[in-house]
């Protein structure tokens, strides 16, 4: 069964549960489980559903998670903050370097990179950001606490290499404040992304979407990666703490709560099951989004 754009729209809003159990069945086809969940999707939906902590609406703001970065004392991992504006009519383009990234802070895939300032079309970008600001992106599937972010936008340094390409991203899994399993995100600048998992020995893990080749180089500065997202971890059942590494350099690029919106797909089930072993969920829950 097929709904309307306008029933799924109100069914996100108004019966978010049901929502998630339609969009759960029609792409597994199968029930989900809410009052006994056991892999690693079932508990993201009930974390996303039930312990709506205010705490994860902070660290999921781009911009505001720097406060709680900083408390948590990693803030040296942070990029280069450039500026932050309410609306692109305060923003400064002339002050910015040769090369930025311009982003929104409440939502996934608002961002621009510009690798060469007098070729970087303003106009284009600011029609980008206007529309991205009055987005409300806690809606585009379902992912509430971005609901409760207050959009802004923010100019960071743009990273990369000094061979000049994009870094590879380092995403660490942590379940009840220790890192478990890390994600690595490869070739980006080509276009093809790879994803490729590993534990914290270094050992792949065939659990992604497709089987892993073992192309992922270590990083120096893992244990650093670590280290900190561990810190920044300690509060949640689950997040996961995306690092880029920078020649051996650590820079911290977000927290995310709801990957995949939790409805991922995985090279086996075995692999779902795995990850849902190692989250504990919480006895209690938390007050709701403020």
């Amino acid at each position: 069964m097929t709904l309307k754009r306008e029933v799924v729209t109100l069914l996100k809003k108004l019966f978010p549960i049901l929502y998630v159990k339609y969009r759960y069945k029609t792409l597994f086809g199968k029930k989900l489980n809410l009052k006994d969940p056991h892999n690693f999707n079932e508990k993201i939906l009930w974390l996303m559903l039930y312990w709506q902590h205010p705490l994860i609406v902070t660290c999921a703001d781009k911009y505001r998670m720097r406060g709680y970065v900083k408390k948590c004392g990693c803030i040296e991992y942070m990029p280069k903050l450039y500026g932050v504006y309410k609306s692109t009519e305060e923003i400064e383009w002339d002050k910015f370097p040769n090369k930025f990234a311009i982003k929104c802070n409440h939502g996934c895939k608002m961002n621009i990179i510009c690798d060469d300032k007098n070729k970087f079309d303003i106009a284009e970008s600011t029609k980008k950001l206007d529309y991205w600001m009055k987005d409300n992106y806690a809606y585009h599937v379902y992912e509430p606490h971005y609901a409760h972010i207050k959009p802004l936008i923010l100019c960071e340094e743009y990273i990369e290499t000094d061979a000049g390409v994009f870094p590879d991203d380092y995403k660490i899994y942590c379940f009840n404040g220790e890192a478990k399993v890390i994600l690595v995100c490869m070739e980006r600048q080509d276009g093809k992304l790879r994803l490729e998992w590993y534990d914290l020995s270094w050992n792949p893990l065939d659990i992604g979407r497709d089987k892993n080749e073992q192309k992922a180089k270590k990083p120096s500065c893992l244990d650093e990666m670590i280290k900190c997202a561990e810190k920044l971890s300690k509060p949640f059942p689950y997040v996961r703490v995306d690092f880029y590494d920078k020649d051996g350099k650590a820079i911290l690029g977000e927290m995310t709560f709801t990957p995949y919106y939790g409805m991922a797909r995985y090279y086996n089930e075995k692999g779902n099951e795995w990850l849902g072993s190692l989250l504990r969920l919480p006895d209690k829950y938390p007050k709701h989004y403020k």
